[in-house]
């Protein structure tokens, strides 16, 4: 009796389940059918992947570990490094204060200047400021040579705000550096450490110090740039550049100061910039100091640089010429000529031969080659690889000095600068103004005149056309054949203005900074001492 009761709910169960099954297959049938129709019956092209550039090798996938704990920058560690670097070094770099000879100014030369040119008719001295790093214990002082040339006192003053008198040990223009002793009378020194530029190496962060603008022991930081640098900033015809560049702030004042590593060791000494303004656009130059180093020892031990020569001409390697000597890479220095009877000569090296290493140090430009061989004096031997017709060669050189006979018409070529090269012809113009000399600075300048602007590419300034030799200017290093752009930051786009902003700024007392054009188009910065009240 009870059998019936039990089965009639069984049924009504699975009767339900039926229904829900066949409620989720309508629902399962129903979105396919809505997707079947969403996807379209051609499908699109793939767009090619391509690849900029030469793929990277191909490399077995990194393990995957956690990151050790010395990656991660310590950024107060870091900071800590800065402050003791900067505390420690800012104690051996000087401010250096000259004054040199002063020059009388001629009454006609202020009659443009408002009638007030009678206060300045007499001898007055030219001043100058500039950086220094000492060196050793004894009182030298390592700075810049256009820093002191010319010097008749100098005051050196430390940043503890001692004073001492200096007196020049001894110059080298060719690399514009200059050696100066304290009158200290045995007071203890800061003397800064000196490190090895040949280890530097571009991203590593180093530390300018000096004196911008009179603003005495400024630190600024930076990177190491680039490295081997020529840029036709020293004023000689013997001129050895290999300048480290940093974008560390370097301005007028820095000259002679220290640019260091973060363990404070002196790496080079500032030098130079490279600006369209007169102040810090980002590119600073420092003398590396194992080329320093070289120097220093020489001005304090002979009160000269004796320098060893190979007696050769050179230029770089590039494309097309690798291509012709068979170089299978593109490096090296060219010999143009080897003098007869000079070092090089004598140790088996002929024109067009291709200079690969000095010493176990590769050579890929002529300022590179010029500055492992400055390091060496007279007799040192140096180790040379060289190409020649398709072959590699070692050959050991001995060095010449300067005084050797085999090099007295080769020094005098290079001494005799070649005049600037004709102009191309164009079409007839006004003959050029004339020239407007301004005789207590030494220097002759005139309107520019359409070939003028074509061949320095520039739309306006005024033509310097001449430098007294011995002069102001001359000793400042302002070179003439150039043109006159801007004055302290203002443009000179005529004779009048020009001569207007000298004025002004002989009244002030103060050095003008001379902006000028070459007609390799390189801007160069010359400060010409102007008399002071």
């Amino acid at each position: 009796m009870n059998a019936p009761r039990t089965a009639r709910p069984s049924s009504l169960l699975i009767g339900i389940g039926l229904v829900l099954v066949g409620l989720f297959g309508g629902i399962l049938l129903m979105l396919f059918v809505i997707n079947s129709r969403a996807v379209p019956e051609v499908m699109p092209a793939v767009v090619e992947r391509v690849e900029l550039g030469r793929p990277a090798p191909a490399r077995a996938a990194p393990e995957r570990r956690s990151e050790p704990a010395g990656a991660t920058v310590d950024l107060k560690a870091l900071n800590q490094q800065f402050r003791g670097v900067a505390g420690e070094v800012r104690r051996s770099v000087v401010y250096i204060q000259v004054e040199g000879p002063g020059q009388g100014l001629p009454r006609d030369w202020f009659h443009n200047f408002e009638g007030e040119g009678d206060r300045f008719l007499r001898e007055l001295p030219r001043q100058s400021v500039g950086s220094g790093v000492i060196i050793s214990p004894q009182g030298y002082v390592v700075t810049n040579h256009h820093v002191v040339d010319r010097a008749e006192t100098i005051l050196v003053t430390l940043a503890d705000k001692r004073q001492f008198e200096a007196r020049i040990v001894g110059v080298d223009p060719s690399t514009d550096l200059a050696v100066l002793r304290l009158e200290s009378e045995d007071e203890p020194l800061p003397v800064i450490t000196i490190g090895d530029s040949d280890r530097l190496e571009v991203g590593e962060w180093v530390l300018a110090i000096g004196n911008p603008f009179r603003l005495t022991s400024t630190v600024t930081a930076g990177i190491v740039s680039a490295l081997g640098r020529q840029v036709n900033i020293i004023d000689d015809p013997l001129r050895i550049e290999d300048f480290i560049q940093t974008d560390a702030a370097i301005n007028p004042g820095n000259s002679g100061g220290a640019l260091v590593n973060l363990d404070g060791a002196l790496v080079g000494i500032s030098t130079a910039i490279a600006t369209e303004s007169g102040s810090y656009e980002g590119y600073g130059f420092a003398v590396p100091v194992n080329l320093v180093e070289r120097v220093v020892r020489d001005l304090i031990a002979f009160g000269e640089v004796r320098r060893g020569y190979l007696g050769v001409s050179i230029q770089d390697v590039d494309a097309l010429s690798a291509r012709e000597l068979g170089l299978d890479q593109i490096g090296g220095v060219y010999l143009n000529q080897v003098t007869r009877g000079g070092a090089a000569y004598r140790g088996g090296l002929r024109r067009g031969d291709v200079v690969l290493s000095v010493g176990g140090h590769q050579v890929n430009a002529s300022n590179e080659l010029q500055s492992h061989i400055a390091r060496h004096r007279p007799g040192d031997r140096v180790r040379m690889e060289i190409w020649r017709r398709g072959e590699l060669q070692q050959l050991e050189v001995e060095l010449l000095g300067r005084e050797n006979p085999a090099y007295q018409d080769w020094f005098g070529e290079l001494e005799n600068e070649a005049p600037p090269p004709p102009q191309p012809e164009t079409a007839p113009e006004t003959p050029p103004a004339e020239v407007f000399e301004l005789d207590a600075w030494g220097i002759g300048l005139r309107e520019t005149t359409e070939r003028d602007l074509h061949g320095f590419d520039v739309e306006a300034g005024v033509y310097v056309a001449f430098v007294e030799k011995g002069s102001v200017a001359d000793a400042a290093g302002l070179p003439n054949d150039v043109v006159l752009s801007a004055i302290d930051g203002a443009p000179t786009a005529t004779l009048e203005e020009a001569v207007r902003l000298l004025g002004q700024a002989a009244r002030r007392g103060e050095a003008p900074l001379l902006r000028v054009v070459r007609r390799n188009g390189l801007a160069a910065f010359y400060e010409l001492p102007a008399p002071t009240e």
